[in-house]
């Protein structure tokens, strides 16, 4: 199942996208590998210290030059209305147990983005035994959490206990496993906002 064509969002070089939960910046340097100009680029993480570490591997964050990176939490993005084309998140949501909080953030996420934009979602649907600091979130929830969006999901990456123990015995036999889905743990999903 192809989640989606490359010609839906290709070329990046023309989108505005803005990473929920960026972190150190490693995604928003993916998109700039991948085709996008860094002053389209934006990102917000709770913790300063990671959005000075995304600066850094942008050599500063000056404005007009590099990505637009700010410190605050995705229940109250500091961006316009429809300002993007593209937002990604990974495990972000996973991480809030709060529901009310998730409803917020998908709230926030789906206003900034344009007529017909989409969300590009990585999450764990599994619990985490070792970490009760994070949930798993199931189709059922991603679809409420986005009720006026058309969502589709694909399960992927081998449960990572399982990956740790396999790859390095036998990389291939991990892929097959992986390609099977039944001990994938994570989903990959293409949320598009109605146009």
């Amino acid at each position: 199942m192809r989640l989606l064509r490359q010609e839906e969002l290709l070329p990046l070089d023309r989108l505005e996208i803005l990473d929920v939960g960026c972190g150190d910046g490693w995604q928003l340097l993916q998109f700039e590998h991948w085709g996008a100009r860094p002053e389209k680029l934006a990102g917000i993480d709770l913790i300063q210290a990671r959005v000075n570490r995304a600066c850094a591997r942008f050599a500063g964050c000056a404005p007009g030059a590099g990505p637009r990176l700010q410190v605050g939490d995705a229940s109250n993005l500091p961006w316009p209305s429809a300002s993007f084309d593209l937002t990604y998140q990974g495990t972000v949501f996973s991480s809030v147990l709060d529901p009310d909080m998730k409803r917020a953030m998908a709230r926030e996420i789906v206003r900034v983005l344009r007529p017909g934009g989409t969300l590009i979602w990585y999450d764990f649907f599994f619990d985490n035994p070792a970490n009760p600091a994070v949930r798993g979130i199931g189709a059922p929830e991603i679809r409420a959490l986005f009720p006026d969006c058309a969502v589709r999901l694909q399960r992927v990456t081998l449960a990572p206990p399982l990956a740790r123990r396999l790859v390095p015995v036998t990389w291939i036999g991990s892929v097959l496993l992986e390609r099977m889905a039944l001990l994938n743990t994570h989903y990959l999903g293409v949320i598009r906002k109605p146009s």
